[in-house]
């Protein structure tokens, strides 16, 4: 069974709670969106295998007793199969996200998180990737100043490489995508779910590519 740390809205602890206790009684815990991206000004989006649609590259809770880096590092692993220097991976922001929704049975899930968002300079191979099947079909390399400006125009399409695994081998497709690929929930926009970490990763890769 998953335990996850909890939280008032405050953030002060209050003790740790079984993962479906805590959706069923919108308890407050920690959650972590991991991002990559490399110095060229590339970000990686995952597509989701139930939506199939474009995400954070890997995301999930942050068990009880483990820190956001950890769970960063854990989550990564899990989704995308790849090892990384996770102590490495630098805040872009925390956002406080609720969502409640009716499951098919009839009960709720509520859902509150502080989601701890964070990116990582990636410079690895991609033909190490290896997803988990049960949640990933992909990855989206995309360029985030040309997202950004998408984003900010609410319109328009860019090219994307596509990188996909089939019998333990990846390939790269390159495509082109549009606003309706990426994942928003209602109420929100792809600019205000994903502005700040492109914003982080236009600045972080000029800064690298700078240094290199």
């Amino acid at each position: 069974m998953e335990y996850l740390d909890t939280y008032d809205e405050n953030k002060n602890f209050l003790g740790k709670q079984p993962r479906k206790y805590v959706h069923e009684n919108a308890l407050w815990h920690n959650t972590v969106h991991c991002w990559l991206y490399d110095k060229e000004g590339n970000v990686y989006f995952q597509i989701r295998k139930d939506e199939q649609t474009f995400y954070t590259t890997a995301s999930g809770h942050v068990s009880a007793g483990e820190t956001v880096k950890e769970a960063f590092g854990r989550e990564i692993k899990e989704e995308i199969g790849i090892d990384i220097e996770y102590e490495k991976a630098e805040l872009v922001n925390i956002v406080k996200f609720q969502l409640d929704r009716e499951n098919k049975d009839g009960s709720m899930f509520r859902d509150r998180a502080f989601a701890n968002v964070y990116v990582y300079l990636f410079d690895g191979d991609i033909t190490k990737f290896h997803y988990d099947k049960e949640e990933v079909v992909g990855i989206v390399k995309v360029n985030a100043e040309e997202t950004l400006h998408m984003f900010e125009q609410e319109q328009g399409a860019i090219q994307a490489v596509i990188i996909q695994e089939e019998n333990r081998q990846i390939t790269e497709t390159k495509k082109e995508v549009e606003l309706q690929d990426f994942l928003v929930n209602q109420g929100e926009t792809a600019l205000t779910k994903y502005g700040d970490v492109l914003k982080k990763v236009i600045e972080l890769s000029k800064e690298k590519s700078m240094q290199s």
